[in-house]
């Protein structure tokens, strides 16, 4: 049964790689404007969990459910709609497009969900001032410091507005000061837009950041504030 009012919720999430299970029998819930941390060691299962949550890869057994919606019994056309109109994404090393300006890298996923150029350029012009970078926006993302590329790749993330932010490792390759600089417009942005966010860390520091943290071990959830 999907916890009451929330917005993403998974149920007996099993998923193996060959004789090895990376999650088995994971349940997970998130409210809308709610932030996540989920935290566990280094092959604990929690980056297959956000894959799963995120319609990226189907779990082997369990449901993941998003509104109306029941992810795993979605076809890969819709999830990957989901992903471009619902979903944001925000990775370690940003990912950004290096033939791109760091505008046209914040617009491209409203082009790529038909919104005319200069509308879209001008919404990715204001979450790079949002963002504290738009005094980069011309440039390509190899001009630019490590702290400023994961600043516009946040502005990316939350330009078509979604309601669920998937946050991987999001500083990672970032210095602490850069790092905290981050995790604050992030979360200060998600919250405002009441946009869920789902933030996997391995660092106490990041997780302090979250309203509530849940930790992954041996492919189980555990919810330190204790409701899934």
């Amino acid at each position: 049964m999907t916890p009451e009012g929330s917005l993403l919720a998974a149920e007996g999430l099993r998923k193996a790689y060959g004789p090895t299970p990376a999650l088995d029998g994971a349940d997970f819930s998130i409210h809308p404007g709610e932030v996540v941390a989920v935290m566990g060691p280094s092959g604990s299962g929690k980056s297959t969990l956000l894959h799963c949550l995120a319609g990226i890869i189907r779990p082997d057994s369990g449901t993941v459910r998003y509104g109306p919606h029941t992810l795993t019994d979605l076809s890969d056309t819709h999830r990957s709609a989901l992903r471009r109109t619902d979903f944001g994404f925000v990775f370690q090393f940003g990912q950004l497009v290096p033939e791109l300006t760091c505008l046209e890298n914040v617009a491209l996923p409203l082009r790529l969900n038909a919104t005319r150029r200069k509308a879209a350029e001008h919404r990715a012009r204001d979450w790079l001032e949002r963002l504290e970078v738009d005094d980069v926006a011309a440039k390509r993302p190899g001009e630019i410091s490590g702290g400023q590329g994961q600043r516009v790749a946040v502005a990316r993330a939350l330009a078509p507005q979604p309601r669920v932010v998937f946050a991987d490792e999001p500083t990672g390759a970032l210095d602490s000061l850069n790092g905290e600089r981050v995790l604050t417009l992030l979360t200060d942005a998600a919250r405002d837009t009441s946009a869920a966010v789902v933030l996997v860390t391995h660092e106490a520091r990041v997780a302090a950041y979250a309203d509530r943290e849940i930790v992954v071990r041996d492919g189980r959830v555990k919810d330190m504030a204790g409701r899934i």
